[in-house]
C-alpha cells in the first residue's frame, strides 16, 4: 500500500512559517528549521520588546519634562514634588505633552506650583 503523505497540509505550514519571515536575511528566509527558528525568536523579542517600550516611553517624558521645566528655572525632581504637594494629578504622559505642544499652559502650570 502506497505511503499517505498529505503533501497539501505540509506545504501549507511551510508557507505559512515563509510567509512570517518574509524580508528576513540569507537563509533565515528560505531554509524551514532556521525560519522557525527565526520566527520564534522574533516573537520572543516582541513579547518582551512591548514592555521595554512602556519604559522608553517614560523615560521620554521625564526628559521633555525636565527640559521644560529647567526652562521656567526648576528642576524634575523638585518640580514632581511640588506637583505632589499641591495635589495636581496630570500624568508624565500628559505632561510631556503640554510641554512640547501647548508651553503656554505648561508655563502655568509651572507658576501655579512655584
Amino acid at each position: 500500500m502506497p505511503r499517505s503523505v498529505n503533501s497539501a497540509a505540509s506545504k501549507q505550514r511551510r508557507k505559512k512559517i515563509f510567509k512570517r519571515v518574509k524580508g528576513q536575511f540569507g537563509r533565515r528566509k528560505n531554509v524551514r528549521t532556521v525560519a522557525i527558528n527565526a520566527y520564534e525568536r522574533g516573537l520572543q523579542y516582541a513579547y518582551r520588546d512591548r514592555r521595554v517600550k512602556k519604559r522608553n516611553f517614560r523615560g521620554l517624558w521625564i526628559q521633555r519634562i525636565n527640559a521644560a521645566a529647567r526652562i521656567h528655572g526648576m528642576s524634575y525632581s523638585v518640580f514632581m514634588g511640588k506637583l505632589h504637594e499641591k495635589n495636581i494629578e496630570l500624568s508624565r504622559k500628559v505632561l510631556a505633552d503640554l510641554a512640547m505642544n501647548n508651553p503656554e499652559a505648561f508655563k502655568a502650570i509651572v507658576d501655579k506650583v512655584k
